[in-house]
């Protein structure tokens, strides 16, 4: 199952995303600060992390600290109506996808299911010794 970390401090949309993501099969977790998030991908790295834009500009590159999988990828999110921060620019190559939710939650499900298959595809999620000798477009 694919882990996502939801980080961010509107717990209801939060929820809601999490509720979301465990029905279309992920396996999704709830932090609050980045502190929390880091401490929860140490135990057991995401694929995924969704993280508030306005935490992740406030942070200073905080973010860019949370453990992913391998092959995993770092999104931002602010809510609709909210202000948009700006972000450093190194913040800004190591991000997938900014998006504004809940109004892209389909948008969120869609780029959570092409990591994913990235990760399928390409084969970077794998243990060593595990399909060495199988080419990565094979292991679909």
């Amino acid at each position: 199952m694919t882990k996502i970390l939801l980080v961010g401090t509107e717990l209801a949309l939060l929820e809601g995303l999490s509720q979301s993501l465990a029905s279309a099969g992920f396996t999704p977790q709830v932090a609050q600060t980045l502190h929390e998030a880091r401490e929860l991908a140490l135990q057991s790295p995401p694929l995924v992390a969704v993280v508030s834009r306005v935490l992740a500009a406030a942070a200073s590159g905080e973010a860019l600290s949370i453990p992913l999988a391998a092959g995993g990828a770092l999104l931002l999110y602010r809510s609709v109506g909210s202000l948009l921060v700006t972000l450093s620019p190194t913040m800004q190559r190591a991000v997938l996808a900014d998006l504004t939710l809940p109004l892209e939650r389909n948008r969120l499900m869609a780029l959570v299911q092409y990591v994913g298959d990235r990760l399928k595809v390409t084969g970077r999620g794998r243990t060593s010794g595990e399909n060495e000798s199988v080419p990565p477009e094979s292991r679909v």
